[in-house]
């Protein structure tokens, strides 16, 4: 009998299941020894349970924390390690590689070739070559004008299992009771809620085989909703890449943001109405230079404030999405734009007031100084969020992230929410596209 090669599979909780999935799981050349897990607070310490892990894993597999990896490849003398996460600089790649090839194993990335699957519905993806770019913004605009043309629209989110793997092998989501039932971080409400707002249905989850299964029963086309700047899970037949000229450069310098540009048929420079000019031309060179055939589209977010006389001469406190000033190493977001335009008399810097898990978000990513980001990956830190906006005393909240907190926090200050919107500028419209596109496909419109 052959000796079956031993592998860490190194995650953050979504990519690395996924990639387990197609590839490894049922495959007799290969014994995954352990996960390893990073970026997501409290997401280690758990088991990918045997009844998702298949036949050669009768007791799951361990989920460890990535501090645990050097033990892990000499104790279980691993062959393999595959990275599987994403948004993070292709010198921190290296860095890792260079970690497991001094202890003897090889270090490998998969590529879409092993692990996209082949939907029967045509698929329009949305990814990005940074988080925080606009890709839910972009998402949402391609869901819109493809319902007002009369097609059915199932969104696929890219995973955020954080909880109970088994309970959340298939995840669909119809209306807010769904995000209540399913037990959803703040993270994930994020990028569901919007879409419920607007009437479409979502599914995420562990199987992404088993989920499209489903969700090509009830939908004309499927929109992969991608997550941080990672590739998509399915085959896309016209696949949409977000830029940020806010962090200009980044499009050549994260993985895999790098290869999503490469591979694009479109290619959106998004906020174009708060950054600079010489940003804006730097990106659209860097894109031509690596996918000279890709579209290329302008577009604005412009921001919806609710009551913005509530913040003209207030002292504000500013809650932006998570993981945007987490991973996405942004300092700021839509809520300071908001504040500055309508003229907050102060931003209060939240770090003094930190407590918890919040204090030691700061702590980990100190880019983060004059916003809260709006960390939720459980009931504890939602209350360590409460607090800290209690504790910073401000006369008005500004809620940046694409939630409603009031839903999942009670504070003692008013909160003016944020929202925005795609824009796409001039000509060809992101509906132009997306019209030309579904004809290609011999789709009514």
């Amino acid at each position: 009998m052959m000796e079956r090669s031993k592998v860490i599979i190194m995650g953050a909780g979504g990519r690395d299941f996924h990639n387990f999935n197609l590839y490894y799981r049922d495959n007799e050349r290969y014994e995954v020894v352990a996960f390893t897990a990073t970026q997501i607070p409290g997401i280690e310490n758990r088991v990918y349970p045997a009844e998702l892990a298949g036949s050669l894993y009768p007791r799951g597999i361990p989920i460890c924390s990535e501090n645990e990896l050097e033990s892990l490849i000499r104790e279980h003398k691993i062959d393999e390690v595959v990275f599987a996460y994403s948004d993070v600089s292709h010198e921190y790649v290296m860095h890792k590689a260079s970690q497991v090839l001094a202890l003897g194993a090889d270090f490998k990335l998969l590529g879409p070739a092993h692990t996209q699957l082949k939907s029967r519905r045509p698929v329009i993806s949305v990814c990005a070559s940074r988080t925080g770019s606009g890709k839910s913004q972009t998402s949402r605009a391609v869901v819109q004008a493809l319902k007002a043309m009369g097609q059915r629209v199932v969104v696929i989110r890219h995973p955020m299992p954080y909880g109970n793997l088994y309970r959340q092998q298939i995840q669909r989501f119809a209306d807010f009771d769904d995000l209540d039932e399913h037990e959803t971080t703040i993270e994930e409400r994020e990028e569901y809620e919007p879409h419920l707002e607007q009437g479409a249905i979502v599914y995420a989850g562990v199987d992404y085989a088993a989920i499209l299964a489903q969700a090509e029963e009830e939908a004309d086309i499927l929109i992969w909703d991608g997550g941080n700047n990672d590739l998509p899970f399915y085959v896309p037949d016209l696949h949409i890449v977000v830029v940020d000229p806010h962090r200009p450069g980044h499009e050549l310098r994260y993985y895999p943001g790098e290869a999503n540009v490469r591979m694009a048929n479109i290619v959106i420079i998004n906020k174009v109405d708060t950054a600079d000019y010489e940003a804006i031309r730097q990106v659209r060179e860097n894109v031509e230079s690596i996918n000279p055939s890709a579209i290329i589209l302008e577009a604005a977010s412009p921001l919806q404030v609710d009551n913005p006389d509530e913040i003209r001469g207030k002292r504000v406190l500013v809650v932006e999405d998570g993981p945007t000033l987490t991973h996405g190493e942004m300092s700021f977001g839509a809520g300071i734009v908001a504040a500055r335009r309508y003229r907050a008399a102060e931003i209060i810097d939240p770090r003094p007031f930190a407590v918890g898990s919040i204090a030691q978000t700061f702590a980990h990513y100190p880019q983060i100084e004059q916003v809260l980001p709006a960390m939720g990956y459980g009931k504890a830190q939602i209350d360590e969020l409460a607090t800290t906006i209690n504790r910073s005393r401000p006369d008005v909240v500004i809620a940046a992230t694409p939630i409603d907190l009031t839903r999942l926090i009670s504070v003692e200050p008013p909160i003016v929410r944020v929202r925005y919107a795609l824009q796409v500028i001039g000509k060809p419209t992101l509906e132009d596209v997306l019209r030309a596109e579904l004809q290609r496909l011999n789709l009514t419109v």
